[in-house]
């Protein structure tokens, strides 16, 4: 057998050996304890955004003004998807989704230099804000609350933004639940008329006053002089002493003289309450690679120092914080990594010798740990999904040195040293062994390639899977022989112990049963079914055409991305817009009075002990529906017709048998219909891949779309498990339209003189904006607030011409009442609806409900997710529908990976194909995938466990892992055919011999997953069907191998012969016959006389 210089060098060399080694371990510990951790991985959208604020502006003007505008310019940007834009009352967004494996800064530039050469947006527009999203999570939140005013809480919250700020490894902090301040300046219609003034005139009195503006300087023999006009005001009293007027006496009347100054917020509806009392929030985010751990124990530390600082009656409570969550899920997933370690190397000792187990499983920490080494390098980092890794590579990496160890063993009977067996053992498998990790290595393809969003959230996994392969092969090839050839096997300390003695007899007994059962139980089935070959194909082919009607028939149910359950319930709550803010209150008190009664409930059915609480705290919000928030939001004061209240609870154990999903349940029994509610939500998930439910309907007919989205909304709700139904078309608030009189004419008034001077009295007219620490503040004169509050005020309004002559509103105004949109959402320049719901997963599955409702709509021949024959409705001729959120995200993953699998189980042809030198015995081979899957399916039906995206990705890689055991043995069935054994001897003694470390491999795959299997935590619920897919597949895919892979072999063999075909038609059967005459007397000897 060919000597491998590299093995045999670190054989020889076991400083070398070791010191690879050392490396390995002593870099992954240092990057381990270097390395950011965070929940989960943080995806990249590729979206560019552009926002436009247009204040004061009905969505259907900021539609026409300003989001019509952006997207003409923005057509045909090289490098865009597709783009929508939203159109909010006094906000126009647009969003550009940027192809895959675009650069997202170049069409951020490219964006940003269209929109820039817009000259046409309204006056009153501010400047565009172009930038790529980012979902940046809350790394810790916590509230500020206590029975104090808002302007007390919100200093306070600002001084703690700006001090956290300050801390290492924190660059991004908010405050939310604040209204943004203002310096509002309101001045009576009266008073306007007693000083014949304007609103312009107030305002331009006010930006004439309070400015700084630098005058040069001035250039002295003693050196240079700034020149600085400096009258800035920034507070409100300074305001109250600008001169608005100078009258011919030379007195002067001042802005505090004939308005109200007032120096607070912006008029909104905007508060929150913790617990019951007043509070705001400071939430702390993750920007690149912070480190969510470190981020929030720092958090900690600060508030434990400053709450000896704040004043009586006002706390901090921490409020989220995803380090807890983070360290509890990552320390389930070690334990369970663990946990599989000791079972793995406890399986290993009951078949090996000790030594030689502890080595083969010291593979797996020293193949995890280079593999961290390398984390940074490859930009990767700690989270659960990596832990998810570790576990599932933990059996696939062990399988390499299994079959190394398991060969050297055998070859210490034959050989005559250790350093020999080493050699020989390592060099017989180095093919099949490296080959075989580069089918698993091809078989993540699929993983590393999928597209859409969760495309780089999947890929996390495939990875790190492919760079812990790297370190397993190069353990099991050069560090491995080197630490087996030089263990001692005598005179070692407590070698002739009492204790060694019986652990060496009894780990005997195992090893000498395997032999034996190989040899005189398993050997003589193998040849009952080498000789039984088609029925043995017949019964696998039985076999797997029952796991596919398993799935046809709905016993296996799929679903694509069930959520990841949190410790909170969300409700969101949103009313009609302009509704009165009283009634939305009274809702909320009532959605939190059910809540708390639904924890009671719960505490009762548990047996919570008295004293003690499953309700950790509660938040209720008016104005915004914040608490979910990916990023600081947007500056708003808030509207009335949105409430939020949010329960905190304890972690599952203290609450066993009520996930939040079940208490969520619960809580909308008892609250009921809520009136006059557009939607009710309730939210438990911590991660999740959009809406359950999701159907967008696009046309340029805003009633066919009306009509349209009514009829799926009532599709949707025929279905048992439908929950949470709503669509983004809303009524908005009451409209007064305003239109110029042909009377008005000739007093020279036009429709912007009108519309204007309406503006700057009910919303205002801003005369400045100041910066004021970190805050922009806004100066916006305006009416006061009892003269916005009836239509009474509008008819009593004067109008001024350019003489400055007072008219009645009534006389040059032509008033139409009607009702606006609520937002007016938009598509590739055509008007959207999205229709969303959520389901009870255990009553039916989102892919059910999408495909009914699929049939009950779409006319025949056209889908949801056919983008060249988009879904179709005669009904609605100008309307097309097509999938959102999960279901968009589902398609798009699905979609990639079908389209990758082929181009994997290509190249794992070809990997197999190489070594073994033939056409068709990797066919042979490759015939165990699909009975991996087989058992895949198998298992999830026994464990009682949907199929979800998880378990497609377990199964891909297994197409990959389930061929490595079959390389192993059809390798050595070639090698003894190439020895001159004939073909059945062969193929029976290669079962017999391949039998311990194939039944090795398969056991110690399967025990290392089956602590996450039988996990019950909920932390882990979402990795369970992966490591299910797995185990059982692997499982299964082992019984395939020691006895269908065999008889594949020979019916192969069988083929040749019936269709009288010869040994050429093969090139590694034809290789193995030229290698066997070539080893006869007769040719030898010929060929050593020429």
């Amino acid at each position: 057998m060919p000597e491998h210089k590299a093995i045999a060098w670190f054989t020889d060399n076991p400083v070398a050996a070791n010191l690879m080694m050392l490396i390995f371990v002593t870099g992954g510990l240092i990057s381990l304890s270097t390395m950011h951790k965070e929940e989960f991985p943080t995806i990249d959208p590729g979206i560019v955004r552009v926002q436009v604020p247009y204040l004061g502006a009905a969505p259907e003007e900021v539609e026409q003004g300003v989001c019509i505008r952006i997207e003409e310019a923005i057509e045909g940007v090289d490098g865009m998807d597709r783009f929508f834009s939203i159109s909010n009352e006094g906000m126009c967004t647009v969003m550009i989704e940027v192809l895959q494996n675009m650069d997202v800064t170049r069409v951020l530039n490219d964006v940003k230099a269209k929109v820039d050469a817009i000259s046409t947006f309204p006056a009153e527009t501010e400047k565009p804000i172009v930038s790529a999203l980012l979902f940046q999570g809350q790394t810790i939140s916590f509230a500020l609350y206590g029975n104090t005013d808002e302007t007390t809480l919100k200093v306070l919250a600002e001084e703690m933004r700006d001090e956290i700020s300050s801390l290492p490894g924190i660059s991004q902090v908010g405050v939310n639940y604040v209204r943004p301040w203002e310096i509002s300046i309101e001045v009576s219609e009266q008073t306007l008329r007693q000083y014949n003034l304007t609103m312009s005139q107030v305002a331009g009195a006010i930006r004439r006053s309070s400015l700084d503006l630098p005058g040069g300087s001035i250039k002295t023999q003693g050196g240079e002089i700034l020149l600085r006009s400096k009258g800035q005001a920034y507070s409100g009293r300074e305001f109250e002493d600008i001169v608005v007027v100078t009258q011919r006496d030379g007195t002067n009347i001042t802005l505090g003289e004939i308005a109200d100054v007032r120096d607070g917020f912006q008029e909104g509806f905007l508060k929150a309450r913790f617990d019951g009392e007043p509070a705001v929030s400071v939430a702390v985010y993750r920007v690149g690679k912070e480190d969510t751990i470190a981020s929030s124990t720092a958090v900690k530390n600060y508030l434990k120092r400053k709450q000896a600082t704040l004043p009586e009656g006002v706390k901090t409570a921490v409020w989220i914080d995803e380090s807890v969550e983070l360290s509890r899920r990552i320390d389930r997933l070690t334990t369970n990594a663990y946990a599989g370690l000791v079972l793995v190397l406890f399986i290993l000792t009951l078949f090996l010798r000790f030594k030689v187990a502890v080595w083969v499983a010291a593979g797996i920490p020293i193949a995890v740990l280079g593999a961290i080494w390398v984390f940074p390098t490859v930009g990767l980092s700690i989270s659960s999904l990596t832990i998810l890794s570790f576990i599932l590579v933990l059996g696939i990496v062990v399988d390499d040195a299994i079959v190394v160890g398991e060969r050297i063993y055998s070859h210490e009977a034959t050989e005559r040293t250790r350093r020999d067996a080493a050699i020989a053992g390592t060099s017989e498998v180095i093919v099949p062994v490296v080959f075989g990790v580069l089918t698993t290595v091809a078989a993540f393809l699929p993983i590393l390639l999928i597209e859409g969003r969760m495309g780089s959230f999947f890929s996390i996994i495939g990875w790190v899977v492919l760079v812990c392969l790297i370190f397993s092969i190069i353990e099991c090839m050069f560090i491995l022989p080197a630490h087996l050839s030089h263990r001692k096997t005598e005179g070692y300390f407590l070698a002739d112990t009492t204790v060694v003695k019986k652990w060496i007899a009894f780990q005997s007994l195992f090893s000498t049963a395997l032999e034996n059962f190989a040899q005189y139980r398993y050997r003589p089935f193998l040849v009952k079914t080498l000789e039984w070959r088609w029925v043995t194909w017949a019964v696998a082919s039985f076999v797997l055409i029952t796991s596919v009607a398993l799935i046809i028939s709905g016993r296996v149910i799929f679903q694509f991305f069930p959520a990841v359950e949190g410790d909170r319930i969300y409700v969101t709550l949103t009313m009609p817009e302009g509704i009165n803010v009283e009634y939305t209150e009274t809702a909320a008190r009532r959605i939190a009075a059910a809540g708390y009664e639904t924890v009671r409930e719960v505490e009762a059915s548990v047996g919570t002990p008295d004293g003690e609480t499953i309700l950790k705290h509660v938040l209720q919000s008016i104005g915004v529906d914040a608490a979910r928030s990916a990023g600081p939001s947007f500056g708003t004061a808030g509207g009335s017709h949105l409430a939020e209240v949010v329960m905190d609870l304890e972690p599952y154990e203290q609450r066993p048998g009520w996930n939040t999903n079940k208490i969520a349940d619960l809580w909308r029994q008892k609250i009921g219909p809520v009136t006059d509610a557009v939607q009710l939500e309730f939210t438990t998930s911590m991660f999740n891949a959009g809406e359950a439910l999701g159907l967008q309907l696009k046309g340029r007919d805003i009633e066919q779309l009306k009509r349209a989205a009514a009829a799926v909304r009532q599709e949707f709700a025929l279905y048992p498990g439908v929950i949470d139904l709503n669509d983004s078309f809303r009524a908005g608030k009451q409209e007064i339209k305003l239109d110029i009189l042909p009377e008005a004419k000739p007093l020279g008034l036009t429709l912007n003189d009108l519309a204007r001077q309406v503006r700057q009295a009910f919303y205002g007219e801003e005369a400045q904006r100041i910066q004021r620490g970190t805050d922009d503040v806004r100066v916006m004169v305006r009416y006061p607030e009892q003269e916005r509050r009836s239509l009474g005020n509008l008819e009593n309004m004067r109008i001024r011409t350019s003489d400055n002559i007072e008219v009645p509103f009534s006389t040059v105004a032509r008033v139409t009442y009607g009702t606006g949109y609520s937002s007016i959402n938009r598509e590739d320049q055509q008007r959207v609806i999205d229709v969303r719901g959520d389901v009870n997963r255990s009553v039916v599955t989102p892919e059910e409900v999408m495909a009914a409702v699929e049939r009950a709509i779409c006319v025949p021949g056209t889908s949801f997710n056919d983008r060249t024959n988009r879904c179709y409705n005669p009904e609605y001729p100008g309307v097309t529908l097509m999938l959102s959120g999960e279901q968009e995200e589902r398609a798009r993953s699905l979609s990639s990976m079908v389209n990758t699998v082929p181009l994997a189980l290509l190249i794992i042809f070809a990997l197999l194909a190489i070594p073994l030198k033939s056409y068709m015995q990797p066919l042979v081979i490759m015939s165990v995938i699909p009975f991996g899957a087989v058992g895949a399916i198998f298992g999830h039906f026994v464990m009682g466990w949907d199929l979800i995206f998880f378990s497609l990705l377990g199964i891909i890689a297994l197409s990959g892992v389930v061929v490595n055991a079959s390389l192993v043995l059809v390798d050595y069935i070639n090698r003894q055919r190439r020895q001159g054994v004939d073909v059945f001897e062969a193929v029976a003694n290669a079962g017999v011999v391949r039998f311990r470390p194939i039944i090795l491999t398969s056991v110690t795959t399967f025990v290392g997953l089956i602590p996450l299997m039988t996990d019950t935590d909920p932390e882990t619920f979402m990795f369970i069907p992966m490591a299910i897919s797995l185990a059982f597949g692997v499982l299964f895919a082992t019984a395939i191998t020691l006895f269908l892979v065999p008889s594949l072999y020979l019916m192969l063999e069988d083929w040749l012969r019936f269709w009288g075909k010869d040994s050429a038609h093969d090139p590694a059967q034809a290789l193995q016959e030229r290698d066997v005459e070539m080893d006869t007397p007769e040719v030898a000897a010929e060929t050593a006389s020429q």
